[in-house]
Formats: C-alpha cells, sequence, structure tokens
C-alpha cells in the first residue's frame, strides 16, 4: 500500500465519527483531501452537517463536494473537527502547518469539543521536531527582525517560499520554517514562540488532539 492510501483509509475512518445535525471543523491537507471527498459523498446520501473550514483551499473543496458551510460567528461551539498533521508524538502532541493554515486550525481546535487527527504511519515521531520543521506565522512587518528572535530559539528558520517570493498565508501573513534537533518540551516552545512580537501562532499544538488514526501497512491504528 502506498502513503496516499494509508491517508485515505485513515481520513475516511474518521467520517465514521460524524453524526446526523453535527457541526463538523475541516481541517486542511493532503489527508483531510480525502476525509472531504467522503463527507461529500455522505452529504449526497442525505446526511445533515455544517462544516466549518479552515482554509480557503479546504473551502473551495468543500464547496465542490456540496458540504454546506458556515462559520465560528454564527457556529462558535464545533462538536467534531477532523483535521491532519505533520507529526504526532506519543503523546498526541503535534506539529502542523505543512499547508499553510494553522492559525485558523487553531482557532478551530480551541472551538471543538473534540478533535479527530488523521495521519499516516510516516508521521508519528517519538518526539515533535525530529522529521518536520515547525511552521511560524508571523506578520510581514519587520519579519527580519522577528526571525532573528525566532532562531534564538530554534537556531535556524527559513522564509517559506524564500525572500523573492514568499509564501503568503490565508490571513496575509508569511511563514518561517523553524528547524529544531527535537522539541522536548513542547509547551514550552509554544509559549516562548508567541510571547515574541510579530509571532502570530505556531503550529505546535499540545494537549488539544482527543484521538489519532493512523494509516498503517497492517491497517488502522489508534492513539487515544
Amino acid at each position: 500500500m502506498n502513503t496516499e492510501h494509508l491517508k485515505k483509509i485513515a481520513a475516511e475512518k474518521a467520517t465514521e465519527e460524524i453524526q446526523e445535525d453535527m457541526v463538523v471543523g475541516l481541517g486542511t491537507g493532503s489527508t483531510v483531501y480525502f476525509a472531504l471527498l467522503k463527507i461529500g459523498s455522505m452529504v449526497r446520501d442525505g446526511l445533515n452537517i455544517i462544516g466549518i473550514p479552515t482554509s480557503s483551499g479546504t473551502e473551495k473543496i468543500a464547496k465542490e463536494q456540496d458540504i454546506p458551510l458556515s462559520t465560528l460567528a454564527t457556529h462558535p461551539t464545533i462538536e467534531l473537527t477532523i483535521d491532519g498533521a505533520d507529526e504526532v508524538d506519543e503523546h498526541l502532541n503535534l506539529i502542523k502547518g505543512g499547508g499553510a493554515a494553522l492559525v485558523r486550525e487553531k482557532i478551530i481546535a480551541n472551538a471543538s469539543k473534540r478533535i479527530v487527527i488523521v495521519v499516516d504511519e510516516s508521521k508519528v515521531s517519538r518526539v515533535l521536531g525530529t522529521s518536520f520543521a515547525l511552521p511560524v506565522e508571523i506578520v510581514k512587518f519587520g519579519w527580519e527582525a522577528t526571525k532573528r528572535v525566532v532562531d534564538k530559539i530554534c537556531g535556524q528558520s527559513e522564509l517559506r517560499g524564500g525572500i523573492h517570493n514568499p509564501l503568503m498565508t490565508d490571513n496575509g501573513n508569511y511563514i518561517l520554517d523553524c528547524h529544531f534537533d527535537g522539541i522536548t518540551d513542547p509547551e514550552k516552545i509554544e509559549l516562548q514562540l508567541n510571547n515574541i512580537p510579530g509571532v502570530v501562532e505556531n503550529g505546535i499544538f499540545v494537549n488539544r488532539a482527543d484521538r489519532v488514526i493512523i494509516g498503517t501497512m497492517n491497517g488502522i491504528e489508534y492513539m487515544e
């Protein structure tokens, strides 16, 4: 089985937790894409739900799949969010933001009663920051100065897209990808980075996931 199949089986398994009339947070990324396709099929078969997308990309896919959408202003409480992750440790701490939607994903996470994360087995690590850089969203103004302070924490960061063509998030900000030799205290690093002026948010998610569904070569595995 290839990686895409592992993503697909994990994502489709997560959709089994969706119930009639739920408000569902719709994550961003290549694994959640398969969940969106499945949810679209379920809606066309008669399921009534309301989706709250975490990015413009997810919103576009959801509309193509005929998934009814709303906002946090109208539905401030989300019963279930299905999202992906770029790295998951043994304590269900996450690194997110590979899809550049980390700020909206964290806002949705904080509004959610239950969060289910879907990944393939390559995303599971004993310690965060060993296989994936940590995304940090920063404002454009003075970004070079912000980067210098961020680098004091992570050692080295790169402006995503490069200086001449930097990636722009849905919020109109830049992203620094920060390289760590393992993040042994993710809660501490999350707070340290967010205390830097110019940092909007970072991709460490601590104590937010309720369940991780993992697509493996041997089938579905769970972390609770």
